[in-house]
């Protein structure tokens, strides 16, 4: 009877662990998300200068290069759906959009050349399924 009983309390015990753990591995992930997120949407409704773009530009990158983002044979990189992220410039000077790319590189010299104190605001952010930021897109002010 005593034996049951310490089976009954071991598996009971080790349930309990493993329902622990997984919530605590949540909690974490859930947290990493909502840290990961805040750094890109700060900029939401902000107005920012030309060399904070760039830098965005470069940080954004930076992360697609970190988690393995594809990109198609013109450069661009590939939504993969899950941690990829994008950036978008609606430009007013030049009545077109741009991706991110386009001033990547050697060409984010040029940008901050040309676009160091011209002002930009981000106004939109849209989200992969998983959650975690996507696309931004800015627009040039006026």
């Amino acid at each position: 009877m005593e034996k049951t009983l310490l089976i009954i309390l071991a598996i009971f015990l080790i349930i309990t662990c493993i329902i622990a753990g997984q919530l605590i591995n949540k909690k974490n992930e859930e947290q990493d998300l909502k840290i990961y997120n805040q750094n890109f949407e700060k900029y939401l409704n902000k107005e920012i200068q030309g060399t904070d773009l760039a830098s965005l530009i470069n940080e954004a990158v930076n992360e697609n290069e970190k988690n393995n983002v594809q990109k198609t044979k013109n450069g661009s990189y590939i939504d993969n759906g899950e941690n990829s992220i994008k950036i978008d410039i609606n430009m007013i000077t030049i009545k077109d959009t741009f991706e991110m790319e386009a001033f990547h590189s050697s060409k984010i010299q040029e940008f901050v050349k040309n676009f160091n104190t011209v002002k930009f605001k981000c106004t939109d952010i849209l989200y992969h399924s998983n959650g975690k930021v996507a696309k931004l897109i800015f627009e040039e002010l006026p």
